[in-house]
């Protein structure tokens, strides 16, 4: 029977939760120093910020592989 630690199974997942946040940062961090465009690039970061928080959060709070598993971006 395979067991799955659900600790070490949470650290692979937020690093996929961190891998997929950079990923939708990457265009922004470049709009961020176009001063017409930094105002709104600012603001979907602070969307995406917080996007990623909950998911975060709901993460932590998993009790199972299977509850995690729907979590994954």
């Amino acid at each position: 029977m395979i067991v799955i630690n659900l600790d070490k199974a949470k650290g692979v997942a937020h690093n996929m939760r961190r891998a997929k946040r950079a990923e939708e940062f990457a265009p922004l961090d470049i709009k961020a120093t176009i001063p017409s465009e930094a105002q709104q690039a600012e603001m979907s970061r602070q969307a995406i910020r917080e996007k990623y928080a909950a998911l975060q959060e709901q993460m932590d709070a998993a009790q199972s592989v299977d509850e995690l598993k729907e979590l994954l971006p």
